[in-house]
């Protein structure tokens, strides 16, 4: 369970598969009308400087009703701006919200009143036990839909929401220029290795070969497809790629290469070969390597690499998880990447969890990528990488381009921030370091 609450009524309400506030949070009484009183003074003794809140009405008529916002309530008399704000109604079963429509008038600050929704909503108006409302200004609603025009209030209650986003994110164009800057002027330390390799690894279709050519995008000022990516059962990566990401279509290229596999798929004898994995994450893989998944990669190989340079070497193992098939993972491939953890832990190579696809893991961060740090869902998905021993701080939900035509600065910014976790906090360059002196 995600939080405790007084009220039955309102946790039915909440439970409602994060449709209500976009994620995994919990809710603190601040003012009880039946306890506290109906008045406005009560309520704003209670709930004034506090946000964001969520303040809810119920009647006889077994109507659960009220409002959500973002701005701290205060007794000025004027309205704020809020395009966060919504109003609710709940008949047991389903939630429905409508949106603010004219957000410059939100919320209006009313000292002799209650939670004040522009001049659409008021609970405890005037302050006695009744509601106002007038649809059609600022919120439009069906009003027997709403309250079934019962507007005798029984209870009034006002939640503060606690912990509403669990992973903080700028989402500013400056932001993005700030994360293109630092990707583009990393050096690292060790003068042999000017970039850092990190190998992709992943279910068939988790969006390996598009998570290349998403970041690729993002450099390049347009959605490109270098790398064959799509949807099929069997991988569409046959051979081992390096992929070198360019300032620009001729621009130089960027710290940094990410190497594409063959996809992992459960039954044996198809899909990467755990034999091959060593051979990649040493570096004696040629460019283009044909996978076979029947008979890994021998010495006698032609191109096989002898004596790879530190260069050559794998430097970051990122496992790229499709976000709306963790819960579903079947046993085979748990068993497969539990293989390749093993083997990578082994060589004490830095590993992160890449998670795709959220936006069809959550209907919520489909609407808005921004709400992606404020789906329960995706946080409850975010613990794959306990199963796969890696810390949560280096688990990172990116969206990939797929059907875009355009960028998009949310995606963006969190493929950058990808980008860059894979410079930072796996440390690959204390991985270059402490190898350094074998070559």
């Amino acid at each position: 369970m995600r939080f405790s609450i007084v009220t039955t009524s309102l946790r039915i309400l909440c439970l409602q598969n994060d449709l209500f506030f976009l994620g995994r949070f919990k809710l603190k009484l601040l003012y009880k009308a039946s306890i506290h009183g109906f008045t406005g003074a009560a309520f704003h003794q209670r709930c004034d400087n506090r946000s964001p809140t969520v303040s809810v009405g119920y009647n006889n008529s077994g109507f659960v009703f009220g409002g959500y916002t973002e701005q701290p309530f205060s007794q000025s008399g004027q309205y704020v701006n809020d395009d966060q704000a919504f109003l609710f109604t709940f008949d047991g079963e389903n939630l429905i919200k409508y949106p603010v429509t004219n957000s410059t008038y939100a919320v209006r600050m009313m000292a002799n009143s209650g939670p004040y929704f522009g001049e659409t909503l008021v609970l405890v108006n005037g302050s006695q036990a009744v509601t106002y409302s007038n649809p059609g200004n600022y919120y439009n609603f069906p009003a027997a839909q709403m309250h079934g025009n019962d507007l005798n209030m029984t209870e009034c209650e006002v939640y503060e929401v606690e912990g509403k986003s669990w992973r903080t994110v700028i989402w500013e164009s400056e932001k993005r220029k700030e994360l293109i800057e630092y990707i583009k002027s990393y050096k690292p330390t060790v003068s042999s290795v000017t970039q850092p390799r990190v190998l992709l690894i992943g279910p068939v279709g988790a969006g390996k070969s598009s998570f290349f050519n998403s970041v690729s995008s993002v450099f390049r000022g347009h959605v490109t497809s270098q790398a064959i990516s799509g949807s099929s059962s069997t991988s569409l990566t046959t051979q081992f790629r390096s992929y070198s990401v360019k300032d620009g279509r001729e621009g130089k290229p960027l710290p940094i290469i990410l190497c594409d596999t063959m996809g992992l798929e459960e039954t044996k004898g198809a899909g990467l070969d755990i034999d091959d994995l060593s051979s990649i994450l040493n570096g004696h893989l040629p460019e283009r390597y044909q996978f076979n998944p029947s008979a890994p990669l021998h010495p006698e190989a032609h191109g096989y690499r002898t004596s790879p340079g530190l260069k050559d070497k794998i430097h970051c193992v990122a496992y790229v998880i499709d976000a709306s098939k963790v819960s579903i993972m079947s046993t085979g491939l748990e068993e497969k990447l539990d293989a390749i953890r093993r083997k990578v832990n082994l060589m004490g190579i830095p590993q992160l969890v890449l998670l795709t696809k959220v936006d069809e893991a959550c209907p919520l961060v489909k609407e808005d990528v921004r709400n992606v740090y404020k789906s329960g869902y995706i946080k409850d998905v975010q613990e794959v990488g306990s199963r796969l021993g890696v810390p949560l701080s280096c688990v990172v939900p990116v969206k990939n381009y797929s059907e875009e035509l355009e960028l998009d600065m949310n995606c963006d910014i969190l493929l950058l921030s990808a980008v860059l976790q894979m410079f930072l906090s796996n440390g690959p360059e204390l991985w270059i370091l402490l190898h350094y002196c074998d070559f």
